[in-house]
């Protein structure tokens, strides 16, 4: 269970920062956890919002709309949240949501419906200044206006601040369909220059071609790494020569996926077992664990897909040398672009792109160089990246409580 494993990580950091019973059990408690049913033309579907942490300000997190969405799940993503914001100073607090559906078997009618059914059963708790949405898995951009639109309609005004990741007509913003991705490839071109390693000198394997994935594949294609494998929910490709990702969007954009690329055809699991210098995790979360960390043979990690590696497959990651470049700071872009277009509604101001690519740049520069400082700093054969960036936002939502007199 994935929450578990979230648990067995605190203990490592509680004793890392000597963390009061306090503090640990304000770490572990959350704000509120609300499920529903919600029906749609006679089905019924569960749904959670929840947020963990609001010190620091309202909550912030996706909405997913998966088969196997679960409470624990939304909780961790949730607890995830309210790290990752505070590792790069946003002042949000964490929050997530989802439906538990396969949006594939539903028509474009039966998504609108039920993204609407959603706001109604859980508009009181959401707002710009109580918790605010964005997309998630399976969830996009005309998700998040049907959305704003109910909840318009139900609040009777105007609230563009109470959903990010909207289209740009309706308080959207530009920047906001890559950001994520931009985000990673800030954080890997840093991480490498730390490790003396150029583009044009580096492997990389990438599993998840969705929007993370696949955007962060034309960034360093476009830069010169040689990217050998990628993969999708229905198989992978790979090509020791190096893929031609133009081709590869092309295909993956007019059959559906990538597996349609040429004949290299690989399954997830020999994907993520690949010899290459960096795997991007893009997809899921859970998908290296003890079963399969020993046979992973890349040099480094970069977790763009939230949870993607479990702490017991991390601690056989960490005994081989392959460093982790953990999600709460590989993904922060998604939610630092979120932040500009949060701050445009509210003020009713529109940044120019290039002023919140500037925003992300230093917001992104600055988590990274504490994070891996303190890595650097604090180097044991067990204490990772992951380690210091929790230390790093712990610390700050622990400060909040304090002041707030909480502590």
């Amino acid at each position: 269970m994935t929450f578990e494993d979230i648990k067995k990580r605190l203990e490592k950091i509680s004793k890392l920062m000597n963390l009061s019973e306090k503090e640990i059990e304000i770490l572990l408690k959350f704000k509120r956890i609300i499920k529903k049913e919600l029906e749609v033309d006679g089905k019924t579907y569960e749904a959670w919002r929840i947020v963990h942490n609001d010190s620091l300000g309202p909550g912030k997190g996706g909405i997913r709309f998966h088969p196997k969405v679960s409470e624990d799940e939304i909780k961790s993503l949730a607890f995830w949240m309210s790290l990752k914001t505070s590792l790069v100073e946003l002042p949000f607090g964490g929050s997530k949501g989802g439906i538990r559906v396969d949006p594939k078997e539903l028509t474009e009618k039966e998504i609108e419906k039920l993204s609407r059914i959603y706001i109604r059963n859980f508009h009181e708790v959401l707002g710009q200044d109580k918790d605010i949405p964005a997309p998630d898995v399976y969830t996009n951009q005309q998700i998040m206006g049907f959305m704003l639109d109910e909840f318009e309609k139900m609040e009777g005004r105007h609230e563009p601040g109470m959903i990010t990741g909207k289209p740009f007509e309706l308080g959207g913003c530009l920047l906001r369909e890559d950001a994520t991705s931009r985000g990673g490839e800030i954080i890997l071109n840093l991480f490498l220059e730390r490790m003396n390693k150029k583009p044009e000198e580096t492997r990389v394997v990438i599993q998840g071609f969705g929007n993370a994935g696949m955007n962060v594949a034309k960034m360093l294609y476009e830069q010169g790494y040689s990217i050998i494998g990628v993969s999708d929910s229905k198989g992978g490709i790979y090509d020791e020569e190096g893929i031609d990702i133009e081709k590869m969007i092309k295909i993956k954009k007019e059959k559906g996926s990538v597996i349609y690329y040429s004949n290299a055809k690989i399954s997830n699991k020999d994907l993520l077992e690949l010899e290459t210098d960096v795997l991007i995790l893009a997809a899921l979360e859970n998908q290296i664990t003890e079963k399969n960390a020993n046979d992973v043979k890349a040099k480094y990690i970069l977790e763009l897909a939230n949870g993607p590696v479990t702490s017991e497959g991390e601690e056989i990651l960490q005994k081989k040398g392959i460093i982790v470049i953990p999600d709460i700071l590989a993904n922060a872009g998604g939610v630092i672009v979120s932040y500009c277009e949060w701050v445009n509604n509210r003020v009713g101001h529109i940044f120019s792109k290039k002023f919140m690519e500037e925003i992300l740049k230093e917001k992104m520069h600055k988590a990274f160089h504490k994070t891996y400082e303190l890595y650097e700093e604090q180097k044991t054969e067990t204490f990772t990246m992951r380690d210091a960036a929790y230390i790093i936002a712990i610390k700050r939502i622990l400060k909040a409580e304090k002041a707030r007199g909480n502590i």
